[in-house]
């Protein structure tokens, strides 16, 4: 298999995937360019970090079947088009989350102590204690997390050891015993988050519905000197109502992420941190330590490995979540036909195969296949499935509903 990666990518993990296969490591690639060099290499995988995945890039390399996203969110693959195409796409969920969640922290103290404003006039020979000698100080102060998922949790870890209160919204129910060991209240919905919060901190993947989710409306029910962090995807936020707000004098704020932030590693980019002196700002850099790098570069492995050796795909996320309404388990003799024959006769009977395993015993003499799908055969078939020489048992299954 040939490997194209079009990001930077640690040198650790390419040596491991050479001994897959071909790699070629184009991380200047933009965009634009994908395209052509998928076109060109014929790559079967493509794993990308920040860089955009179009429906032309997944259409120039008909070998393409896997494409791996050095990283959590999966917003810039266009997912729809290699659903369409066949074609898997896997992230590294959680694997970034301490990093992003360090980062998130690191920004709450620095607006709360004035660091980057400090740090300026001393860089300038001015000594300003009076200025910066004042700060309200963490603990005891509310923290709302917007979203709950692996890095909300590292962040409400980090948070208790400052004292702070921790709320958290999202739309689904959290276990008791899973708030209970984060020391966290789960609030009803956004609203309740926001008016009780001093410190409302955002982790919720880009989607169409989550545009904007917080938005002029939102922020205008925080009270007064509240602070927003920002470090999930851009567009979430809206960032001209945020910095509108905290140019008013209303909020501080602390971004790592922005609404049509360059997808390069340098690049001019104005954006609202420039007008606003409380607003502090990093080029999302949020997954970008060591640590964190060193992580994903593992989990890509992993998952390359596994769909190379054995065809699965760990943390796909365009795969059909419709559960089938039958499987058939089959435990049959480890015998070539056998499994073509079990095909053919559904095939026969007209029913779609959804999904099939095959597992075989030790010794290798027997395998128990388990085949799934919408509509049932008849009995007729099951009948002649149990009357085959090297089949041993046929059980038919319902899921439940």
């Amino acid at each position: 298999m040939l490997v194209l990666i079009a990001d930077k990518f640690p040198s650790s993990g390419r040596d491991v995937l050479a001994r897959l296969g071909e790699v070629v490591y184009r991380p200047e690639l933009s965009a634009e360019q994908l395209p052509a060099a998928l076109g060109e290499t014929k790559a079967d995988i493509l794993v990308v970090r920040s860089t955009v995945v179009s429906e032309t890039a997944l259409a120039a390399s008909p070998p393409l079947s896997l494409v791996v996203r050095a990283g959590a969110g999966t917003n810039t693959i266009d997912t729809a088009a290699a659903s369409r195409r066949g074609i898997f796409v896997a992230n590294c969920p959680g694997k970034n989350a301490i990093a992003v969640a360090e980062l998130t922290m690191g920004l709450i103290l620095a607006l709360d102590r004035r660091i980057v404003d400090a740090t300026l006039e001393l860089r300038h020979g001015t000594w300003n204690k009076s200025k910066y000698g004042k700060a309200r100080g963490l603990k005891g102060q509310t923290l709302g997390l917007v979203g709950f998922g692996q890095i909300a949790r590292e962040v409400a870890v980090r948070a208790r050891a400052f004292g702070l209160k921790i709320l958290c919204c999202t739309h689904h129910p959290i276990a008791p015993d899973v708030l209970e060991a984060h020391g966290a209240v789960q609030v009803p919905d956004l609203g309740a988050l926001l008016d009780a919060s001093d410190i409302v901190s955002v982790h919720v993947p880009y989607t169409k519905a989550n545009h904007h989710l917080i938005g002029a409306d939102q922020l205008a029910r925080l009270r007064p000197g509240s602070t927003v962090i920002h470090t999930s995807r851009g567009g979430v936020v809206d960032d001209k109502a945020l910095a509108e707000a905290v140019r008013s004098g209303r909020l501080r704020a602390g971004l790592d992420v922005f609404e049509g932030e360059p997808a390069g590693g340098q690049a001019d980019f104005k954006n609202v941190s420039g007008e606003v002196g409380d607003l502090y700002a990093t080029p999302h850099i949020g997954a970008s330590t060591e640590q964190a790098e060193s992580a994903i570069s593992d989990e890509v492995v992993r998952i390359i490995e596994s769909f190379v050796a054995r065809g699965i795909v760990h943390h796909a996320v365009n795969l059909n979540e419709r559960v089938a309404r039958y499987s058939l388990v089959v435990r049959h003799l480890d015998r070539v036909g056998v499994l073509a024959g079990i095909l053919m006769a559904l095939r026969e009977e007209r029913v779609n195969v959804q999904g099939m395993s095959n597992t075989i015993f030790a010794g290798g003499e027997a395998a128990c296949a388990t085949i799934t799908f919408e509509q049932a055969p008849s009995d007729e078939c099951l009948q002649r499935l149990r009357d085959h020489e090297a089949i041993l048992a046929v059980e038919l299954r319902a899921a439940r509903a």
